[in-house]
């Protein structure tokens, strides 16, 4: 629009308004992932066509907790902490489409309104959420990233706690997991002011710009679910544990890739 600036909405003549600056985006955080195998048809019924089940492993669930700092590219955001962090919880699978398997965020709660905002932007299906995890530190009680640590994280929407985990630390690991290792395959959409139709409907990839990340920790959890009157995540139900993992990360995202428009 003429005459007003700002990524994002509310424009502006300054744009300093704007809830989220454009990207790059930057990210640092605590990063604690649960995996586990469902029923493959409960992870088919989230899968929007053109996308299929994931050939190997097709019920393989990653639920994610994340303690982030984040900013755009003037680092401003980190001088103004209620400005730069937030906490998410996430639920990822895999998918397939045409002949590449992609990891796919099919549940996403955050606590902060510019998370929203720039998932939205994304693809990302977030809804607002509090989320809760153990943060480590070298002195008092809080536990060390070390063999034998646990760590305690709870999710709950609207009143009600949809997912709980305690994750014990057992040694090193080379991955943090293989779920969300992929490219993500995001819908980005959008529903027609007349209410026919959608007047944005993108298949879109996206990942890492650039990625950095200390030791990963393999480790053992006990992971619980519950029912809520607006929520699905208990659909998903843990049929069998795959194992649990913690790593710190800092990543980049500055964009993704149009697979398909539908419109």
């Amino acid at each position: 629009m003429a005459g007003v600036q700002g990524f994002y909405p509310p424009r502006t003549a300054t744009g300093r308004a704007s809830l989220i600056p454009a990207p790059p985006w930057h990210y640092s955080g605590d990063l604690l992932t649960v995996e586990y195998r469902t029923d493959p048809g409960r992870v088919r019924e989230l899968l929007p066509e053109p996308l299929e089940l994931a050939p190997e492993d097709p019920g393989a669930v990653a639920l994610i907790w994340a303690d982030w700092q984040s900013c755009g590219e003037s680092r401003a955001e980190l001088l103004d902490p209620v400005r730069a962090q937030y906490k998410e919880c996430f639920a990822v699978v895999r998918c397939g489409y045409r002949g590449r398997t992609y990891s796919r965020c099919v549940f996403i709660w955050v606590d902060k309104d510019f998370a929203v905002a720039r998932g939205i932007h994304q693809g990302y299906p977030k809804k607002l959420g509090s989320i809760q995890m153990t943060r480590p530190h070298p002195y008092g009680p809080a536990p060390r990233i070390a063999a034998g640590a646990a760590f305690g994280a709870t999710l709950a929407a609207a009143d009600r706690r949809l997912a709980q985990a305690v994750v014990t630390l057992r040694a090193p690991s080379e991955t943090n997991g293989f779920v969300n290792a992929h490219p993500m395959a995001h819908h980005r959409q959008l529903p027609a002011i007349d209410g026919k139709g959608l007047a944005l409907d993108e298949l879109v990839a996206s990942g890492a710009a650039s990625f950095e990340g200390g030791q990963a920790w393999a480790g053992d959890a006990e992971l619980d679910l519950f029912d809520a009157p607006t929520e699905e995540l208990s659909a998903l139900t843990v049929e069998e544990p795959i194992g649990a993992y913690y790593r710190q990360v800092g990543v980049t995202w500055s964009g993704g890739t149009l697979l398909e428009r539908a419109l």
